[in-house]
């Protein structure tokens, strides 16, 4: 019975080293067909580092303001009698937006002008007594006196009237009406805004070192949020006196064009004076890059060893990058001019990955690109 027992339990192991042989066998074939088996190349595109020669610029951020802007108001209190204005709309200098009640004024002036009339009949008269040595020349003055005083009662009262009719002080677009046909108006209570679009100004500040490179007449280029991609142009026009004593910055404002009235006052824009100055500085498209919390990196192209002659692979490499331009940002360390690097498709790569060249279907980079919004 013993005996049974030690022959079964040995059966049993011969069993189970027979199927774990078996399946040694088996895990070690899968494995070398693994590693016998290489991923196919990627298709990528790639562009090469190269260098540029990019003006040297100040960038500050600063907002944008009317050459000309008011909250238009009125000095004399009244009635409103007419609203002559649509809110937006573009009115020339001059335009009427409101006219107050002024029918005590006018009244008023009627009177005025029938006592100025008959001052200025008196005066007739008085001269052409005085020239016959009839009346005193005390009387003449008092009668070219009384006609002064008529009239410049009468001119106070044209003033009256003439602040009651509110027109825009300068050609420019109004905002959202604020007041009502019937409305009594206070003096100083905001009407309509009134802003100058075209052009405009970018005023914004600049630390006090960067003094001695600034002149009016710089070129100016000038971005926004609101518009993403798209660039205006515009000159430096003014640095002022005088520094800020807190921040030691000097206040500057260029000049911009605004035909299409795209810029508003109070928009926030980014600034970039353009110097005379120029550096050299090693480039690649911006897609190029990866981004990550431990720093930047770039596929660079290298021969593939486990491929034919000729064969292509990429290699992690990471790189200090600098300032934009368009497609383009600066390399400051970590690559050398002539590499070439991934700038479309990397995000599939890995190190040491079989890649394949193929540049026919990607734009070509620029320092202004034009986006295609069709």
């Amino acid at each position: 019975m013993k005996l049974k027992v030690t022959l079964a339990v040995i059966l049993v192991v011969v069993i189970l080293g027979l199927l774990a042989g078996v399946k040694y066998l088996q895990i070690n074939t899968l494995l070398k067909t693994a590693a016998a088996t290489v991923a196919p190349p990627i298709v990528v595109a790639t562009a090469t580092a190269d260098s540029q020669s990019w003006p040297d610029e100040l960038v500050a951020i600063g907002s944008i303001g009317a050459v000309q802007g008011v909250t238009v108001t009125t000095e004399i209190g009244g009635m409103i009698k007419e609203i002559a204005f649509e809110s937006g709309r573009t009115v020339a200098a001059g335009d009427l937006l409101v006219r107050l009640d002024t029918s005590s004024e006018e009244a008023q002036l009627r009177a005025l002008d029938a006592q100025a009339d008959l001052a200025k009949i008196n005066l007739e008269r008085s001269r052409k007594l005085r020239a016959d040595n009839t009346i005193s020349q005390s009387e003449l003055d008092t009668a070219e006196t009384a006609l002064k005083q008529n009239q410049a009662n009468a001119d106070n009262v044209r003033a009256i009237i003439a602040k009651k009719t509110i027109r825009a002080p300068f050609a420019g677009r109004l905002g959202i009406r604020q007041v009502n046909l019937g409305q009594f108006l206070d003096n100083g209570k905001p009407i309509v805004s009134l802003q100058s679009l075209n052009p405009v100004y970018a005023n914004f500040s600049l630390p006090q070192q960067n003094l001695s490179g600034l002149h009016a007449g710089l070129p100016v280029r000038v971005t926004t949020d609101a518009y993403p991609g798209r660039e205006f142009a515009g000159t430096l026009t003014t640095i002022n006196p005088d520094l800020d004593e807190s921040t030691r910055s000097i206040t500057l404002q260029a000049t911009l064009d605004n035909a299409d009235e795209a810029l508003r006052p109070g928009m926030f824009a980014r600034v970039t004076v353009v110097l005379p100055s120029a550096r050299d500085v090693l480039v690649i498209p911006q897609t190029a890059v990866i981004s990550a919390p431990f720093g930047d990196t770039v596929f660079v192209l290298v021969p593939d060893t486990n491929a034919p002659a000729g064969g292509l692979a990429v290699r992690t490499q990471l790189v200090r990058t600098g300032s934009a331009r368009g497609d383009y940002i600066s390399v400051e360390a970590g690559l050398k001019k002539g590499e070439r690097v991934v700038s479309a498709g990397l995000f599939r790569l890995r190190n040491g990955q079989s890649v394949v060249e193929d540049n026919t279907q990607s734009p070509k980079a620029s320092q202004t690109p034009q986006p295609n919004n069709g």
